[in-house]
This record gives C-alpha cells, structure tokens and sequence, in this order.
C-alpha cells in the first residue's frame, strides 16, 4: 500500500494506445465545430478571401459569445388567485415514500423537483440511491399514457368501469379465474384494497412476482427454519463479512440500507476508534461490491457451490463432497476466511447472491454454525420488499394457458419483456378473456391488454408501504394527476362497488391498524412521512434443514453450468430491472466499474477475450441454451473469472418510450427455472461477428495524466499510525504563492470526502444532476468525451503481478496482459469534482472574469460573462469543468431526453440552465447555500451547521461526502478534515484545494 503504486482507469490508459494517447494529450477532445456554426448562419468555409475573413469573425464570435445571446421572452401570469399554501420562490417539502424509502419531495409553484431522503428517518434510509434520485423525472415523461384506452381507442373511465365490471361478474357467476398479477406489494392499504376485491369476487388471487426473483431465500428459511420470508441483514453489526456472489451494496435485496450499515463500520468515525470489518467477495463478474471488498476471489458462477461447501465444512468440520478442488486461491482464501469467521462468532455474516435453493440452504447452515441468527441476521423483523414466488407465476399461466382464468389485472410488472420465456406469456394471455393493465404507459405487456387503466406516478398518489417488519412509510401526492390517470388501488375500489376515495381508505388503515394504540393522528405521520413500532427481539434460530440434500443438489446444479461459456446476469445499479428504462438520467449514469453508459455489453475477461480473437470494439453472438440469441458488444473486464461472460438485464426495452427503446439488447430470455425458482446464472455459446460497437465508455475522459491522486493504506498500519499512507509525513513539497492572501472571516464553504465510505454507486452525480440542470447529452456525444457531470465517481485499477503490489519501479507500462494478472485487480472509488482552490489556477486564465474567488472561498461562475474560451478547462489540473457545446435544453437533436417543455418542468428555477458555448462546473450548490443563509436571517439566529447541505451529500448513504463551514470548529467538516487520514489531491502544486480526501484503508488478511 505503499504511495508509489500505480492507479489507472482503463485497460487503453494502462496499455497506453495510439488513440488514447491522442485524445488524452489534446488539450481538448474536439475542436470547436466552426463548420457548423458557419453552415447554421448561412456561411460557407468555401469562400472569397474577404467573405472567409466575415465569416470567420461571425463563427468565432458566435461559438464564444453564445452565453450572451438574448433568450426568447415569455409573459409571466401571476396567480389570480394564490394557493395558502405556495409562495413564489420558496420550496414546499413533503414527506413521502419510494419503494419504501421515507423520503422529502421538494416542490416549487406547484411542481415536483427534487427528491431527498427523509431526515427524520430511522433505520432504513439514510440517503437515496440513483434510481430514487432520478424517479421525480419519470413524472414528466411525455411517453406516459394520457388517459384509458379499450382495444387501442381512447375511451373514459366510466366506459373502462362498466366493461370490466361486466367481466368480473361474469368471470364469478361462471366459477372463472380472476387473478391479479402484481410484483411484491408491501403496501399494507394495497394490500387491504386486494383483500375487500377478493372478497366481492372469490374466484380472484393475488400472483405475486418479481423480474428479478428472491424465491430462493424464502425457500430456503422456510425448508431451514419454517420461516418463509427474507431476513433483515445487519451488516453494521458483523465484523467479518463474506459474499458469494451477492452485490449487497448495489442490486441484492436493500442496497442503500445495507450501504448505510457497511459504511458505519468501515468510515472514518468507526476508524477512528479503530474498529473495522473486512470483507470478503467471491464472485464471477466484477460488481459494485466486489471492488469494495478487502479481498476478493473471481470464480465461476459453477464454482459458488464449491465455496459455500468448502466453507461449510471448513466452519463445522463436516466433510461434505464437492468442495474447492482446482481454484488455488479461492481453496487458500476460504481456508483464511473459515478462521477469521471462528473467531467472529455471532458478528459475521454469510450472503449468497443466487437464487438456487440449495445454495441459500447452505448458507443458512454455515451462519446458523456461526451463531449469527438473532445479531446480524433477523428472522424476527423480517423484509417485504421482495416476495414474489417463481411457481405461483408458473401456475398462472399454465391456468390461463388451461383456459382457466377470465381476468387478468397486471400491476407493475411486464412479464411480456422481463420473463424468461415471453413465447409462453403472449401464449397464455391470449386465452384470458380481458387483461386489464395498470401501465403509466403502453409498455411490452400493456399492448396486449384489452384494456389500460394507466395509474398514478406515485407524486401523484395516496398509499403507504412496509418493507421490513415495523417499519412504515407514508406515500402522499406532491402534485394533482397531471394526465387522465386513476391510482389502481382505487379502480380495484370502484371495480368492488366500494364509493370510498382511496385517501380515506389509507387514512382509515392507518387509524385503525398501524397507529391504534399510539399517540400519533394521521396528521402527524403526513408531516413525519413514518411510523416505525421498534424492532421486536431477534431471536436465535436453529438450522432444521437438510444439508446432505441441499449439497448434493448444489452439487448437480453446479455440474449442469460447467459447460461452454457461464453467463451471469445481473441489474446495473443504475437501470436495475428495466422498470425506469426510459430514464435518460440514468441511462447516462456510468455505470460504478465498466463506467459504459447508454448499453448492456457482455463482460469478459482480457484473457478469455484474446483466446476467442476478441478486442474493445468487438461484437459477438451469444446464444442462450434454449435458442435465443442477441448481438452485444465486448467490453474487456479486468477481474472478471476466466471462461465466463455477464451481461445486464433491464435493456433492450421496445414499449419504454423515446429515451429507452433500442437502447442494448434484452438479456432476461437466458434466465431459466429450476427447481421453481428463477435463476441467472447459466451457459450459453460465444461466437464473434464481423462488425464493430463504440460503447459510451467515460472512464478514461479528463484522465490527470497519471498523477498520483489515491492514497492507500492497511488497517494494521493505520492502527500503528494513523496518517500512514496520507503523504501527511516527511518533508512538505516547498510552495511558491502568486496570489495574494485574503482573509475569509465570515463562512468558508469546504468538503471532505472518505474514499472509505465512497462505494461508487453514482447516487450523488444524479442528485447534482437534478438540483443543478446538468444536461442529458446521449450516447454520441458521450462517445466524443461531452459529458457533462458537475461531479464524476473516478474508478482507478491497480493489480498484482505474481502475488506482488505492481509499482511504478516494476515498470508497470512494460508489462503486457499476459504477465498482468488481471483476475485479481484491486478497485478504489474517488469522487471528483471542482475542488474550489483558493488559488485557483482556472481565475487566472479566464480574460473576462467569469470565474472568480467569492469572500466564502467559493469558485464561482458569472455564466452571463462567459464567452467560451476553455482556457480555464486547460488549466484546471482535475479536469472538471465542462464545455456547453450545444443548448441541450432546446436542440431537437436531444429530443429524446429533455427537450419539451413538460419534461422541462423538472428544472431547477433556482439554478440557470446554461447556454451553448458556456463554461460550467460544481457550484458547491450555492443556491442551497443562499437559501439556508436566507432562512436564518428570518429567523433571526446565525446559520447552524447541517442548515446547509449539497445535493450530492444529502443522497449519499455512506455519508462519504461531509459539506460545511470549516469556520465552524464544532461543525462536522471540521471535525472530519482534522482526521489524521486527510490529503488534499495534488496539494504539491500549490493550488491549495478546499476538498480534503481521506485514504483508503483496506483491512487485508495476515496470511
């Protein structure tokens, strides 16, 4: 861990290729597109010497002084009559929920803009992730449908009641089917409106199922412990921690509460009282989590088996059959981790990310044998946010295919393009006499529903949920319905003859059910958005179930993927299940490791990929066992497990809207189900196509050329010293000042950010994103490195050479990937953004004072002033400022993201949307900064610290990101950046910085 090891972001950076070394030279990417702009006014490069010479003035004027052009004029209608509640210019917050995260949507003149976590939360949510921060975007998405349709025609709700009224009598008078096919309803009003429906029409079942399925884990509990449901995990409470195959922190189960958990026990207040967990990752594709882990393993997703089994045995003594045989280290890994886990009885926690049963048996057996049921496992306080079971779908639809089932509802899900064998489902559903969909737009399954009640966006509805046991949520509309829409829990109402409004159904439920017995009213959960009952003891639990079966069934399923090349299927941490496939923020989110934005891809390791004649840019074919075939770029993976491929399911939509379709290829046909519960790892062929794919890829744009900006070191020598690894010893560099100094005696604004905490999961670029205007740019100008993230997550590789830390004196450059071990690549995630220097060497450059220094040690933008030159973007040595080369929010050429102006009602009034040929960057959120500064001095008192915050560290669960006044002595950032960890990047050229980085601490093993 030492300060001269070598940091890069790409296999191109490492490799150092001709065109990267061309585009990373270049003081820019492109040139500015003067062509264009002539072409645009009229003009031609083709000209007479003195029409040239015009032409020239006019295109160089054009592109830089694009900022001060006039913007067209629109007439302002004042309120005739204003609401009680709305004043212009100042925000209203409401209390909601979101997939069951208590959450704050913040509203301004009537309109929905900003979505943050719930301040007041307990437990469950610190922060948000990505796909949250981007939800409040999907409510003006002009592809949503704008009211009922029958057969494909508009028609009226009371048009849609009477037919589906019909059906249901007759479906009940016959003895017909009617099922209502949902994905996980956590929802505790949902789940009463359901039950009152049943009630009317008996013949009617609740199918509940989930296009990434948990059915394994609820299998398993209840075969182990006869408690069929999904545990609720402690990771803040396990010192050793170990992961076969299971992405905690991104995808697997609740992401952002077990992000939360895992920074509480590995940040810098944990360090500081020199405690820490390690954490052990065993998978096949490099995830999100398993560039987070201390130490971590590729295996096949045949070889999980063989883990979970050595473990076991390893753990108890037992001697099961078919253990590790051929992969030394993992064999040498597990034989460390048994005894770390020994040692760590009752504070470990095992987690296995597939869905076979037999493999979540094994793993209920090995935490059971450490004791860790009733402390870091929770079978008392259980999950619901994921219930769905394989085998009751499965049953539908040979029902329905049976001619069984008459009506069919389907809410929120869309079987027709995320089940395996959508043949099957188009089949089934043409034998059920009226389907009814639930869709806010005419997705794959809606257009094959008879009828579309298209529901509310939740900012537009009343509801609740409950996603873990004693925990709920509160779901109240920010905005009226803006289109013809209807919520379906209240056409299930109005379908069962009830007259009730689904508001006063939910507020009688909660009146009678979740707050009887409390001294809380309904009122007083609208303004807190929750009600949490406390946790009920966790209790012990003994394993029960049958490990000689379950190994031996893990076994043969591990026989079953040892053939061709293994596929792993996984969720994007943006994208997930595909459900927010026409969300252009988050399409343009980098993914945490590959950094690929815009398209699914197949992963494969540098290795594999040479031995099949494959390159970057490469296409293959891979098809599936049952036949199906898609065409998908290559991207070369370091970490990835030789002789296996994952590609992401959640793309490849064709009914999401402008935004989404076409965007990749739809990987959930090579799932298949075994045993009644769907699985995602599986086999498939491999074969190379004569054509060439770019991928959107960002992770070598604004490279600092190699300039040492990570700091590392081990637990064991933080212990020792605590600045080890910082740079904060020896000799400092000796500084030359230009700039004169200044005293900054009121507030001065700074951050510190923990690369320990940091886990890379991008919730924070999309929150920037939405308070602060950043355009959608698409994948073409992604391509030419136009971006335009305020805030970028870098990603740096390093690697071992046989079993060695690679260093610049081993001549990393020289060493070709075949000596390079790419297998085991080490990850660290580094937020990067405006680093706000006091001697900012941007100020210097800029001929019209566009960037200045404020009395507050912000650096600041006069957008009106700017006229484009980029001298600032050169001489910025962290590469974060970014050039408007188009006016993204009014080009047809962006239509499919932003570009109209109901979608435009998600801007920010309180921040400009910047014009073409403009300069912009992190405002550290001065809006945000005015705002609290404003509120204080009507209030009469000074700022306080936490009445200001920046977007990006409000959504951050790890709490990795730390905002506010380093004035303050008692405030947080000072506390933080008087960590012994704290460096400064590229501190020795004497910028002086205002964002102070912790070092990465990895708590690595003492073989």
């Amino acid at each position: 861990m030492d300060s001269n090891k070598k940091y890069w972001k790409g296999l191109e950076e490492l490799e150092q290729t001709p065109a990267f070394v061309k585009d990373s030279k270049g003081e820019f990417a492109e040139p500015l597109p003067i062509e264009n702009v002539l072409t645009e006014a009229g003009l031609s490069t083709k000209t007479p010497r003195r029409d040239f010479l015009k032409a020239l003035g006019f295109g160089v004027g054009a592109v830089s002084l694009a900022a001060c052009q006039s913007t067209p004029v629109h007439k302002s209608i004042p309120y005739l009559i204003k609401p009680e509640e709305i004043t212009p210019g100042v925000p209203n917050y409401y209390a909601s929920s979101y997939n069951g995260q208590s959450i704050l949507v913040k509203t301004r003149e009537g309109r929905p803009i900003l979505i943050e976590p719930n301040p007041k939360s307990i437990g469950v949510n610190r922060g948000t992730d990505a796909a949250t921060q981007a939800s409040v975007l999907d409510l003006y998405d002009m592809s949503k449908l704008k009211g009922p349709k029958i057969k494909g025609k508009e028609a009226d709700w009371e048009t849609v009641d009477a037919q589906v009224k019909a059906a249901l009598s007759a479906a009940n008078s016959a003895g017909k089917q009617i099922r209502i096919v949902s994905s996980s309803v956590n929802s505790p009003s949902t789940l009463s409106v359901i039950a009152g429906f049943v009630a009317k029409y008996p013949t009617a079942k609740l199918v509940e199922v989930d296009a990434v399925s948990y059915a394994g884990i609820i299998k398993a509990n209840e075969a182990s412990f006869g408690k069929a449901a999904i545990p609720h995990y402690r990771f803040d409470k396990a010192d050793v921690i170990v992961s076969v195959g299971a992405d905690f922190l991104g995808t697997w189960l609740a992401g952002e509460e077990h992000t939360q958990q895992y920074a509480d026990n590995r940040g810098y207040k944990s360090l500081e009282n020199k405690r820490m967990s390690r954490h052990i990752q065993f998978e096949s594709g490099l995830s999100m989590t398993g560039a987070n882990a201390d130490a971590r393993v590729a295996v096949k997703p045949s070889e999980e088996a063989a883990v979970l089994i050595s473990l076991y045995n390893a753990v108890t003594g037992a001697s099961l059959s078919g253990g590790l045989t051929g992969n030394e280290k993992a064999q040498k890994v597990v034989g460390l981790v048994s005894k770390e886990l020994l040692n760590a009885k009752g504070r470990s926690v095992v987690v296995a990310g597939s869905n076979d049963v037999a493999l979540q048996t094994l793993t209920n057996a090995i935490n059971a044998a450490l004791n860790n049921y009733g402390s870091t496992i929770d079978l008392d306080n259980v999950s619901y946010q994921y219930k769905g079971n394989d085998s009751d779908f499965t049953t539908f639809l040979n029902e329905a295919a049976a001619g069984q089932v008459d009506v069919a509802f389907f809410l929120n899900v869309n079987p027709a393009y995320d089940y395996f064998d959508r043949e099957k489902v188009k089949g089934a559903l043409t034998k059920i006499k009226l389907k009814v969909s639930f869709a806010d737009r005419e997705d794959e399954t809606a257009e094959l529903a008879d009828v579309l009640a298209p529901n509310h966006n939740f900012l537009e509805s009343w509801g609740d949920s409950s996603i873990r046991e004693g925990y709920y949520t509160v779901v109240q509309p920010t905005i009226n319905p803006v289109f013809n829409t209807r919520q379906a829990e209240q056409s299930l109402l109005v379908w069962s003859d009830s007259e009730v409004a689904y508001h006063d159904f939910v507020k009688e439920n909660w009146e009678k059910t979740i707050l009887a017995g409390t001294n809380r009213t309904w009122t007083d959960v609208l303004q807190t958005g929750f009600e949490y009952k406390g946790d009920k003891p966790a209790q012990a639990y003994a394993f029960a179930g049958d490990i000689n079966a379950a190994a031996a069934a893990a076994v043969n399923g591990a026989k079953a993927l040892a053939k061709d090349v293994e596929v792993q299927l996984y969720q994007s941490v943006a994208l997930r299940d595909g459900k927010q496939g026409n969300n252009a923020y988050l399409h343009e989110l980098p993914d945490p490791v590959s950094k690929v934005t815009w398209d699914n891809y197949v992963a494969i390791a540098p290795k594999f990929a040479e031995s099949l004649g494959l390159g970057e840019n490469s296409v293959v074919k891979v098809t599936a066992e049952n036949g199906y075939e898609v065409e998908l770029p290559v991207l070369l993976q370091p970490g990835q497990a030789q002789g296996t491929i994952s590609i992401a399911v959640g793309y490849g939509r064709t009914k999401a809207g402008k935004a989404g379709n076409e965007v990749g290829q739809n990987a959930y046909p090579f799932a298949k189900l075994v045993n009644g519960t769907l699985q995602f790892n599986t086999t498939a062929k491999v074969e190379k196509v004569s054509k060439t794919y770019e991928l959107a890829q960002t992770q070598t744009h604004h490279t600092i050329e190699g300039r040492n900006v990570i700091r590392e070191t081990t637990f064991k020598d933080y212990v020792k010293d605590p600045a080890h690894g910082s740079g904060n010893h020896g000799q400092k560099h000796r500084t030359y000042d230009l700039w004169d100094k200044f005293e900054a005696p009121g507030h001065k604004w700074v951050m510190a950010i923990d690369l320990n905490a940091c886990t890379g999961c991008g919730a924070c670029v999309v929150a920037c994103n939405v308070e602060n205007n950043v355009p959608v740019v698409g994948r073409d100008e992604v391509r030419r490195r136009r971006e335009m993230h305020w805030l970028r997550i870098d990603r740096y590789y390093s690697f071992e050479h046989d079993g060695e830390q690679v260093t610049e004196e081993k001549e990393i450059d020289r060493l070709s990937r075949e000596d390079a071990n790419m297998d085991n690549v080490s990850v660290v995630f580094q937020p990067m953004l405006c680093q706000h220097c006091d001697h900012a060497p941007c100020e210097t450059v800029c001929p019209v004072l566009a960037t200045v220094h404020s009395s507050e040690g912000l650096n600041h933008m006069a957008y009106n002033r700017c006229f484009g030159t980029r001298y600032c973007a050169n001489n910025c040595p962290y590469k974060v400022r970014r050039f408007n080369w188009f006016n993204y929010w009014n080009d047809s050429r962006f239509d499919n993201y932003l570009n109209n102006e109901f979608t435009q009602l998600v801007l920010n009034p309180d921040v400009t949307s910047r014009s073409r040929g403009v300069m912009e960057k992190c405002s550290m959120c001065v809006q945000r900064i005015q705002g609290g500064k404003l509120k204080a001095k009507l209030e009469k008192r000074k700022l306080r610290d936490g009445d200001v915050n920046t977007a990006c560290a409000a959504a951050c669960s790890a709490n990795a990101i730390i905002f506010g006044d380093i004035n303050d002595p008692n405030s947080e950032v000072s506390k933080a950046l008087r960590n012994e960890r704290v460096y400064y990047v590229l501190e020795e050229i004497n910028v002086q910085p205002n964002i102070g980085y912790m070092t990465k601490v990895r708590n690595t093993f003492e073989a």
